[in-house]
């Protein structure tokens, strides 16, 4: 499927190797998206259901691999938003990912900030491409601007850009200061590089917010997000 465009972004060849390095297994990054490690691995790798094969969604094709790329979690990250609506347009969603990857010559263009920032124009023809419905489309026309939509913002809150590549994602909320980097804690939740579990294990023991803080050279607010994410995390195992 090609677009017709006018003022076509740079084909994007060199995208940085942060995006290719592998730093979870399924389960482990299904718990961080709040997703169910089956809903993934599907996303993933494709899958066949009621006799039928669907072919991944996030991946170009299938590589029998269990692990996820950053760029995967990152791309994961996205389909989670629409996590909780029913009847997803699983089809149109691999079909606009598909024209997004074909058009900007990289294989995960959500973790592109281009996708997001110059090459709305060209999001917006891929959405009209596949006919993608309105309440999952990410840009929308508001008289001569193009913007994001509801679901486009939020997933732009979660993602952390350095330049063009996501090098970052809040897995707690887009105020929160946690945050997972794959350079950080080998991609664990942490908060300013201090792991969000070890903080909670010392809030456990006793140790009061302000103890924490101090000992960590971490504000009491900044403690508080963390520990009030682990303990949503663990009610949610």
């Amino acid at each position: 499927m090609s677009l017709e465009t006018s003022g076509k972004l740079e084909v994007v060849t060199n995208v940085p190797t942060m995006l290719d390095r592998e730093l979870y297994s399924v389960p482990e990054a299904a718990r961080l998206l709040g997703l169910s490690s089956s809903t993934l691995h599907y996303w993933l790798e494709g899958g066949e259901r009621r006799g039928v094969r669907y072919e991944p969604i996030i991946r170009p094709e299938p590589v029998g691999r269990r692990s996820l790329t950053w760029a995967e979690f990152i791309e994961a990250g996205w389909l989670s938003t629409y996590r909780r609506r029913r009847q997803i347009p699983m089809s149109q969603l691999r079909a606009f990912i598909s024209v997004l990857r074909a058009e900007l010559g990289i294989p995960y263009p959500l973790a592109h900030s281009k996708s997001w920032v110059s090459g709305r124009t060209l999001v917006l023809q891929a959405q009209e491409a596949v006919s993608l419905a309105p309440e999952f489309q990410v840009v929308s026309r508001v008289g001569t601007q193009l913007m994001l939509t509801y679901a486009g913002e939020t997933f732009m809150e979660r993602v952390v850009w350095d330049g063009d590549v996501a090098a970052g994602w809040k897995p707690h909320t887009s105020e929160s200061p946690v945050e997972v980097r794959p350079g950080v804690r080998f991609g664990r939740p942490a908060v300013a590089g201090i792991s969000t579990a070890g903080l909670f294990d010392e809030a456990e023991e006793g140790a009061s917010a302000e103890e924490i803080a101090d000992d960590f050279s971490l504000s009491v607010a900044e403690v508080r997000w963390a520990l009030s994410y682990e303990e949503q995390r663990r009610a949610a195992a």
